[in-house]
């Protein structure tokens, strides 16, 4: 356990899930719109085959569904690392005053980043702090070697101050 802040529960865990998806899912629209419409551009000049359809197309052309795919996915990965490596809190972890750290109290690293996103399993990680009373770590703490602690409203102003 951290020393100075109790490591978060499930439940805070999971709102601060809930409110970072809306943000992972705006994050998406606007990327399948602008990727779209790189792909309307393309074809209007020249570069691909005329697509009328460019949900179809992207949809048939494995290539350029794979593109789009990664493209989601790194997205995605880049919005929780950022954040995670700037102050250790999403805009959901902030609401929730959350925050993620090394073991010993430090901002996690890029490397600890991507992989405790992988290993998260779309946020199902969690459930095992469910049955890890002890130590009230998901999947993703245990593997990437992070902690998420609660914060008193006193630190988290202090942390978001720290960012100007």
């Amino acid at each position: 356990m951290s020393g100075k802040f109790p490591r978060a529960s499930f439940w805070r865990r999971f709102a601060s899930l809930i409110y970072d998806a809306l943000v992972v899912i705006s994050l998406s629209m606007l990327t399948a719109i602008l990727y779209f419409a790189v792909i309307q551009g393309l074809s209007a000049l020249g570069f691909i085959a005329q697509a009328e359809d460019p949900a179809a197309y992207i949809q048939d052309s494995p290539l350029l569904y794979g593109i789009r795919s990664a493209l989601f996915v790194g997205i995605n990965i880049f919005f929780f690392a950022y954040f995670w490596t700037k102050s250790g809190q999403t805009i959901g972890m902030r609401a929730w005053r959350l925050k993620v750290q090394t073991l010993d109290g430090n901002l996690i690293s890029w490397p600890q980043a991507i992989i405790r996103c992988v290993s998260s399993l779309l946020g199902l990680g969690n459930l095992v702090v469910l049955v890890d009373f002890k130590n009230k770590n998901a999947l993703q703490d245990y593997i990437s070697k992070t902690e998420v602690i609660a914060l008193t409203k006193e630190e988290n102003k202090r942390i978001y101050r720290e960012l100007d």
